[in-house]
């Protein structure tokens, strides 16, 4: 089986609680529509280790100049520390290549604002830790800005920071990682705390 290669980009402080969900699940085989088909690769601005901001160091699968959008599914940005200050504007040139060419990108937290500085948020909808988070870069999209936890657009999934989970489950329904009924069940489980989603996901995969 040609698996499916989601790419995870990493840099030093690098939110790494933002994207546990997503990259865990979408690494696990279980309870997908096509078990295996998916795999995570991280990407560096170079192949240097990074430091994440618990502390993890990750030494990245490829470097950022060999990433090409056609080869992905999907680029994944999380927040960093570095974001602001301009640290993550490489990925960010990326980011606009890959919705260039079609293929989506999903930004959590600190990375909204990056994609904000750069642009990429003037003409879609979209939403971040909070709009006043979004207007310290000075973007141009303010009348697209949406008071949510999660907002896909088209090709672009943008989330708060404190939205790890409505994050990944809008990952899924685009990579199309699960079933409704599994999803429902997934975000029963892990979003609203509800054991029965456990139970659900059991019953409808009891034979696999």
């Amino acid at each position: 089986m040609n698996k499916k290669t989601v790419h995870l980009a990493i840099y030093d402080t690098m939110a790494d609680w933002e994207v546990g969900y997503v990259i865990a699940h979408l690494n696990s085989p279980e309870f997908h529509k096509k078990p295996g088909m998916f795999e995570v690769k991280t990407v560096g601005k170079s192949l240097a280790p990074i430091i994440s901001k618990g502390g993890l160091k990750i030494v990245p699968d490829l470097s950022l100049d060999t990433l090409e959008p056609q080869k992905s599914q999907m680029l994944i940005l999380p927040g960093a520390d570095i974001a602001l200050k301009g640290g993550i504007d490489s990925f960010v040139k990326t980011a606009s290549q890959f919705l260039s060419a079609g293929t989506p990108v999903a930004a959590i937290c600190g990375a909204t604002a990056a994609l904000a500085k750069g642009g990429l948020l003037d003409e879609l909808p979209h939403t971040s830790n909070a709009k006043i988070f979004l207007e310290m870069v000075g973007y141009k999209g303010g009348a697209h800005y949406q008071d949510q936890l999660v907002v896909t657009s088209g090709n672009l999934i943008t989330a708060s920071g404190i939205a790890p989970i409505e994050f990944a489950i809008e990952i899924f329904r685009k990579l199309d990682v699960y079933s409704d009924t599994t999803l429902r069940a997934w975000s029963k489980l892990y979003k609203d705390h509800n054991p029965e989603g456990f139970f659900e996901l059991m019953a409808e995969h009891s034979d696999e």
